[in-house]
């Protein structure tokens, strides 16, 4: 018998559904990994034509058991290459101080020093190095799959290992219902000060044509961040209208993606029902990707889509990039949430596809 692959001691779980529609785009299938911060490895989904697709950009789960846990994976930074990695406590950079006897920064976090890992930044020489994505990408989550279709976890994350203000505990459920996929992510303040808190989910979308220019991106949002270049990709301060640029993306059937480069974060997010929505078309292949979240938390969208590559990541996350920075004017929000000691609030995303011109 072959030893089954495990991630962070954790075996990889496969919810099924059970209810999907006889015929048109549903999600079928879905891999996460309990043992790398309960994030999404690959969601299989049913085109129109019936054919099955992976529509996550990742891997084969032998070839990401592979990878985990070798030199590129310091902090469990390959959770946000590829795959969709849960974010907690913080989603996107948070600059300061490089440390010289660690691989680690120091910096402020609502008016408390923090050392947070500095695994990531600028590839240019002398570029900024950072904190990114949050502190939970190669944690081991407990969990339960009580049924096919759904999987349960909760992790006691306390003060992340001596890294954050205040003592959280998180909740995470992944379920299949009705031909969508369904993200749910709980955090409670269980501690004695205020918790600082920031959610988001890093998902790498492909387009089933494997055609990026034709592709279109709907994403209803009056500014995006300016940043300073797409190496570091840290914020100036200033958030810019999107009306009349080539950021535009809020028509009713967005805007071709072409040859633009995205490395950015959209704010000011226009709300269909109380929901952000983003859809990601594909023309060529007949069909759309829904994201939307009801989670009032979420006020940014970060969209990283290289032209040279056939997937588009649409993150939606509670807050911008470096959101304690000086960068940030007084009276910006910066989407952090903050909750008091036993306060709790929830994260959610509901991906579901649809087949165009019907």
């Amino acid at each position: 018998m072959v030893d089954p692959l495990r991630f962070g001691g954790q075996p990889l779980l496969t919810l099924r559904a059970e209810d999907a529609p006889a015929q048109g785009p549903a999600f079928v299938e879905a891999d996460v990994l309990p043992g790398r911060g309960m994030m999404l490895l690959q969601a299989r989904l049913r085109l129109p034509s019936g054919e099955l697709f992976d529509a996550i950009n990742a891997p084969s789960p032998a070839e990401a058991a592979a990878a985990f846990g070798g030199e590129n994976d310091f902090v469990g930074n390959l959770a946000f290459s590829f795959g969709g990695a849960i974010l907690a406590p913080y989603a996107n950079r948070i600059r300061g101080k490089a440390l010289e006897d660690a691989r680690e920064i120091e910096t402020e976090v609502d008016g408390r020093t923090m050392r947070l890992p500095r695994n990531w930044g600028g590839k240019a020489e002398g570029a900024e190095q950072y904190a990114m994505h949050g502190l939970i990408l190669d944690a081991a989550v407990p969990f339960a799959q009580p049924r096919a279709d759904l999987v349960q976890g909760r992790l006691s994350a306390g003060d992340f290992t001596g890294r954050w203000p205040s003592r959280a505990e998180l909740g995470f459920e992944w379920r299949l219902e009705g031909g969508a996929l369904f993200l749910k992510v709980t955090v409670r303040n269980v501690g004695g000060e205020v918790l600082p808190m920031g959610v988001g989910w890093h998902p790498y979308f492909n387009l089933p044509s494997g055609d990026r220019r034709q592709a279109r991106l709907r994403l209803p949002a009056a500014r995006r961040m300016e940043v300073n270049d797409y190496d570091e990709v840290l914020p100036t301060g200033r958030l810019l209208e999107t009306a009349g640029t080539p950021y535009d993306f809020s028509g009713p059937q967005g805007a071709a993606l072409g040859d633009l480069y995205l490395d950015d974060c959209f704010t000011d997010l226009v709300r269909e029902d109380g929901r952000a929505v983003i859809d990601i078309l594909d023309p060529k292949a007949g069909v759309g990707l829904r994201i939307g979240s009801k989670s009032p938390q979420v006020k940014a969208v970060q969209v990283y889509a290289p032209p040279e590559k056939a997937f588009v990541v649409v993150e939606p996350q509670f807050n911008l990039a470096d959101p304690f920075g000086a960068a940030w004017p007084d009276g910006v929000d910066t989407g952090m949430a903050r909750l008091k000691p036993g306060q709790e609030l929830s994260y959610d995303v509901r991906l579901e596809a649809f087949a165009l011109g019907t």
